[in-house]
């Protein structure tokens, strides 16, 4: 018997909606296996220390293990790679950095564009940076530390992360703010930094506060400048940079990114376990004794906000005369 061209219609709009009905039925039981959180950088840094704590609190959130896993290497492209290439069923996720909106203008030939091929989920925070130094070098402040690399070009190091990190670039802002000449010696990843300052194989180095704020409290590392706009309620005698060097700012952030097309629903569900996690008191305070402040963006905000450090990057990457490796 012949269909009429009613029902002809009704079938082709049923047939038509079964996508997105098994789009929602999906998203609506998303997680229903554990979720694999990828760090771009080794165990022990700034960033993989918040990633795990993060991880931690979205687990609770969800109901679903979320599980880090290190993809160290490239400053931190490797990780955003193993991403971008992952399935967009919202189980494989990038714990972004700002090494990710500096790396398209420090690396040459990315396989990917980080801000084309992810979705942005949500900011966690923002990384306030601290120029440090084993407390046998004999500088205090700025001021005396430039002094010292001016009586001493090409002879004094400054630590800091891998190419593409915001400490990297704060080196290398300081060296072309201050006129100085000092060797950079850039480490794999911030925990085997701090190690070799507080052993003194290194005397100065500039990372991530959360990897340097407990040594700083106990003596074991002295700060002599926040690398900030401004001065921090967790190391509120510790000055910035700028207050000697007008203008001088190098900050960070960490954030969630999924792979690009991932659906709007589980986009939504993992932004709102975000918010929820960060309006926990006790996550706060976390953040807080790490020295480093939330950031609450709307997915959309995030990506604004991602495409904006991209372009800022880009122009200090250049006024530094940094070239592509």
């Amino acid at each position: 018997m012949a269909l009429r061209r009613r029902d002809l219609l009704r079938l082709a709009g049923g047939a038509a909606a079964l996508p997105a009905a098994a789009t929602m039925v999906r998203a609506q039981s998303y997680p229903a296996r554990p979720i694999k959180l990828i760090v771009g950088f080794p165990p022990g840094g700034q960033v993989d220390i918040i990633a795990r704590i993060t991880a931690q609190w979205l687990a609770q959130e969800l109901g679903q293990s979320v599980v880090v896993e290190n993809r160290p290497g490239a400053g931190g492209s490797l990780g955003a790679e193993a991403v971008v290439n992952a399935p967009p069923d919202g189980y494989t996720l990038l714990f972004a950095a700002a090494s990710n909106t500096v790396n398209p203008s420090l690396i040459k030939n990315l396989s990917y564009d980080f801000v084309r091929d992810t979705a942005p989920v949500a900011p966690i925070n923002r990384i306030n940076l601290v120029l440090d130094a084993n407390p046998s070098f004999p500088a205090t402040t700025v001021a005396e530390l430039i002094a010292q690399l001016k009586a001493n070009p090409g002879k004094i190091a400054i630590a800091s992360p891998s190419l593409g990190t915001p400490p990297y670039l704060a080196v290398e802002l300081f060296k072309m703010m201050a006129g100085v000449d000092v060797v950079h010696v850039p480490y794999a990843g911030e925990g085997q930094m701090v190690t070799d300052l507080l052993g003194g194989q290194v005397k100065l180095g500039v990372d991530g506060i959360s990897v340097a704020i407990g040594h700083i409290k106990t003596g074991t590392l002295r700060a002599l400048a926040l690398t900030t706009a401004t001065r921090i309620d967790e190391l509120p005698g510790v000055p910035t940079v700028a207050e000697t060097l007008p203008g001088f700012e190098a900050s960070g952030f960490s954030g969630i990114v999924a792979p690009k097309n991932t659906p709007a629903e589980i986009i939504d569900k993992l932004a709102g376990a975000v918010r929820a996690v960060q309006a926990d008191a006790k996550f706060k305070a976390r953040l807080s004794d790490l020295g480093v402040s939330e950031l609450m963006l709307s997915p959309a905000d995030f990506g604004n906000y991602i495409a904006e450090e991209t372009e800022k990057w880009a122009k200090v990457v250049k006024f530094a005369g940094l070239k592509p490796q």
